[in-house]
Order: structure tokens, then sequence, then C-alpha cells
């Protein structure tokens, strides 16, 4: 399979370089592998900031790398305080049951809250050249994206699925800051919905063959239906609905990414290939497989540098005095990054 080309160098364009490899990540990654063992999970915290920290590390644009700046402490703080309210919350739920309803609609009111909060830490625990990232989204704008949004997605039978991954985008992305410069995105709906078209065309492609084989299948051979009828299971599941999630998410990774404008005239670029992202997933899950996991870092670096060299950015003004500025600002404004704000949620963002 031939490999789409990376972006095209233009004088004011910059891309996205990974420059880790393989047989380094391994040796990092096998020491948090087995230290997360030894202790019972505790290390998992520090393991996670040595993995952000090495792909971060690795990722360049102009000369500039980016860096993560988190410790192991305050991933364990905020996953001890997750795993005590879980705990809590099953005691009253067993205890007094009705007490516990009211608790678990609670929770979902919070849910919002938390999952800016993990965005929070993670845009100020991340750096480029030395400016940090801010993350400004309100609770009551996340409760609408994240509560909302997926009821009505669901009561609509998910036909609004394509709004409600891109007002998710959407908000991730227009409450970003780098320094204090605002990303903005301006993405199409109609984008979203013809790539899910695109994807949904592809499952129905796949279940149409499927079911002219199961057919075929039955006709020639009745004594086999229950494994003509597995087979075609496996296949709807393995060629029509894994790769086209591939196929909308490369679709849509380009066109937030071509979308996306930073104050200061700078604008990202992606052109990821669906077809080779698939292959690339698929590929690395039958080695990582084949070698019993052993190869996990190999995959890693893979789909790591892949991603790294069909994104770019087009620069508007000088990278220097823009960065600098940023600097000049952040320094004004003092430690945006206080202690109350230095702790992990726990959510996975």
């Amino acid at each position: 399979m031939v490999s789409q080309m990376p972006l095209e160098q233009k004088n004011n364009s910059r891309d996205f370089i990974f420059k880790g490899n393989a047989k380094e990540w391994f040796g990092i990654w096998i020491v948090n592998l087995l230290l997360s063992i030894v202790t019972i999970g505790i290390y998992s915290a520090w393991a996670k900031v040595r993995t952000k920290k090495y792909f971060y590390g690795n990722t360049f644009v102009d000369g500039r790398n980016f860096d993560y700046h988190a410790t192991g402490g305050q991933i364990l703080k905020g996953r001890l305080i997750i795993i005590a309210v879980i705990i809590v919350f099953q005691i009253i739920l067993t205890i007094l049951p009705v007490v516990g309803l009211f608790l678990f609609l609670g929770l979902i009111l919070l849910f919002p809250w938390l999952i800016t909060r993990a965005m929070v830490f993670n845009a100020r625990m991340s750096s480029f050249s030395n400016v940090r990232f801010d993350f400004v989204g309100t609770y009551g704008r996340a409760a609408l994206v994240y509560l909302l949004y997926p009821i009505l997605s669901a009561l609509t039978l998910y036909i609004t699925f394509p709004i409600l991954d891109r007002t998710v985008k959407c908000f991730t992305i227009d409450n970003l800051r780098f320094g204090t410069a605002e990303f903005k995105v301006d993405a199409p709906l109609g984008a979203f919905y013809k790539a899910a078209v695109i994807a949904l065309l592809w499952v129905m492609v796949v279940v149409a063959a499927a079911y002219l084989t199961i057919a075929s299948a039955i006709i020639a051979s009745p004594e086999d239906n229950p494994m003509a009828v597995m087979l075609t299971v496996y296949a709807v599941f393995f060629i029509g609905l894994i790769p086209a999630g591939f196929i909308y998410q490369a679709l849509t990774r380009n066109i937030i990414y071509n979308s996306t404008t930073l104050l200061g005239g700078h604008a990202l670029r992606s052109n990821v290939s669906a077809t080779q992202l698939f292959w690339i997933a698929l590929s690395n899950m039958l080695v990582v497989v084949l070698t019993l996991g052993l190869m996990l870092p190999w995959a890693q670096v893979r789909v790591a540098r892949y991603l790294s060299d069909h994104t770019g950015v087009e620069i508007g003004s000088s990278l220097d005095d823009f960065i600098g500025t940023e600097q000049e600002k952040a320094t004004a404004l003092g430690d945006a990054y206080s202690d109350i704000e230095g702790i992990d949620v726990g959510l996975p963002i």
C-alpha cells in the first residue's frame, strides 16, 4: 500500500516532526510496565507522566518542541480522589439506596465540571517552546455539550451525531489558548455529515456484500448456516464497522485541523489518509498480538510519526516574535498554574 505524501512544503509552512524511535521508547515503556506491576498500579501515575513527556518532548515544529509538566504525585492524587468518591458512593448506595440515587444524579451533573477540570489540567501542564497552554471552557457550556447534546443525539437515533461530534470538537478547540492567544475553529457542519455519509456508505456496501455471500453459502450448503452467519458477523465488524470508524476519524481530523487558526495568522493543516490510518492500525494490532504485546512501543511510535508527518502549521508572522510576545505576557500575568489546579481528576482527556 502506497503511503500518502506528507504535507506540501511552502515558504510559510512548517511540518510537525516526531523524533522518537521504537528502541528508545521500548526502554522507557518496559520500565513503566514492570514498576506499575510491582507497585500494584501506583507507579502508573508516574508512567503516564514519563509517557507524555517522551512523546511531547520528541514532537517538534520549526526546531521547537512540546513539553509536559505534570508530576506523578498530581496524577496519583487525582486518581485517589476519584477512587475515594466511588467507594463512598457504593457504600451509600448499599446502605441508603434512595440517597444513592440522588447522589448518582449529582454525579451526572458533576461530570461536565470534571471534563473541564481535566481539560484545564492537561492544557496547563502542556507547553510549546516554554509557553504554556490553557483552557477556559465554562461549566455551563460543558453541560450543554456533554449532557444535552448527547441526549438530543440519542433521541434522534443518532442522526444528529455529526452535530454532537462537531460541537464537542469546537468546544475543545475554541476554549484552548496558547499563552493568551486564542484558537478558533470554523468547521462547516456539512463536512461532518459528508464524512458520516461516506463512512455509512462503506458499511452498507460491506453489509450488502456479506448478505449476498451468506445467501449463496446457505443455498450451497444449508447445514453450515451457523458457521456462515458467524463468519459474516465477524466480516461486517472487521471489514465494515472498524474501517468506517477510521474513515470518519481521518476525514473529521482533516476538517477540524484545516479549519483551525491561532491568533497571529497561524493555521493548522492535516492530510491524514483514512486508508493509510486503517492499515497502520490493523497491521499494528496484528504485530502487537503476535508478539504478545512486546511490539506495542513500535506501534505507538509508528502512529505518532505518521500523524506528525501529516500535520503542519502555516506561519502567519514571525514565529520567534509571536512566541516571544506570549512569553512576555505570561511573565506579566504571573504564575497562572496554582496548586488548586494542580491535580489530575483522573479522566482520560
